[in-house]
């Protein structure tokens, strides 16, 4: 019985949610995948799976089994990985997560251009709103955006910076104006971006007058920043957008940014991954470009959000100045 493999398979029932759909991906019969979990139960003389004809379930011992499994097929791939020079040739499977607005707007077009320098390396990327436990091995390195970061042993390399903005359709200002002052947003439909650790009904803008807080709601709310694009863009109301999520939608005219001399959530964006002795060299170049290169369109995009603010804060001057 080879119990690495069945633990392999295990994780991928679990994964997977049926047996059928596990051996389907393992390119294996189902007998063969039922056999090597009931060979993990008789070896340990426990049961890990509830079956029904509908679902599985993890019992109490199995879930307990299944991140010991986890960890030690993530040990035993790094060991791997260094015995083949892993931690000096970039090479490999390197296992990514973002949250998803990021992962959309920066670190897929980043994979592009990291490939091109480093043909060897796969990726696999998560795009999920929570972050995972790195030091479960499921996932090699993270990219978030925070304000601030929780004490942990996962090193840290900050990326940059973000902030976001107020935006709306230009039907929406057509039908019902546009605020003037934080204070008018009372009066206004206001999209809820969910983020966690974050009050989804407070925001906190930072202008001219310094740092106010407005309780604010509307008629939506979201978790992700791509699909409220959509409903402001829908006419639905104002939401506040990160500028890497705005920005395109700001140039090719579909969005318009509301009180323009404000801005919300200033955070960090950080790249993390657990502590270790040795760090692949895939892993180690990942983090080294994206320092370089998230700089440059950070500072790209935060130029030419400058741009196009000026540009519409002297389109309303003159709008309300005729000569």
């Amino acid at each position: 019985m080879d119990t690495l493999q069945n633990m392999r398979v295990l994780v991928r029932v679990v994964e997977a949610g049926s047996f059928t759909a596990a051996a389907q991906s393992l390119n294996s019969p189902t007998s063969a995948v039922s056999r090597a979990v009931s060979e993990l139960e008789a070896r340990i003389r426990t049961r890990l799976l509830n079956r029904s004809t509908r679902r599985l379930a993890l019992t109490p011992a199995g879930e307990v089994y299944l991140t010991r499994c986890k960890q030690i097929l993530a040990d035993v791939a790094r060991a791997e990985d260094e015995a083949c020079g892993a931690h000096e040739r970039p090479a490999g499977a390197l296992r990514m997560h973002s949250f998803a607005s990021i992962g959309q707007q920066y670190i897929l077009p980043a994979i592009s251009r990291y490939r091109t320098m480093h043909p060897e390396v796969t990726v696999e990327l998560t795009l999920s709103q929570s972050l995972p436990d790195l030091f479960e091995g499921s996932s090699d390195v993270s990219v978030i955006t925070a304000a601030s970061l929780p004490n942990s042993d996962l090193i840290s390399h900050q990326l940059g910076n973000s902030c976001s903005i107020l935006c709306a359709s230009p039907e929406y200002v057509r039908k019902h104006g546009a605020p003037r002052t934080p204070a008018d947003l009372t009066r206004h439909d206001c999209l809820i971006l969910r983020t966690p650790g974050v009050p989804a009904h407070e925001w906190t803008l930072e202008g001219p007058e310094g740092s106010v807080k407005m309780h604010v709601s509307g008629p939506v709310q979201v978790n992700i920043a791509e699909s409220l694009a959509v409903a402001i863009r829908e006419g639905l109301g104002i939401g506040m957008l990160p500028v890497y999520t705005a920005i395109e939608g700001l140039r090719d005219g579909t969005l318009v940014r509301v009180l323009p001399r404000h801005v919300l959530q200033k955070n960090s964006i950080h790249a993390l991954y657990p502590s270790r002795k040795f760090v692949d060299a895939k892993t180690k170049t990942w983090v080294e470009f994206l320092r370089v290169h998230l700089s440059q369109v950070i500072a790209r995009d935060m130029t030419l959000l400058e741009e196009l603010t000026q540009q519409q804060l002297a389109g309303a001057a003159a709008v309300a100045s005729p000569i």
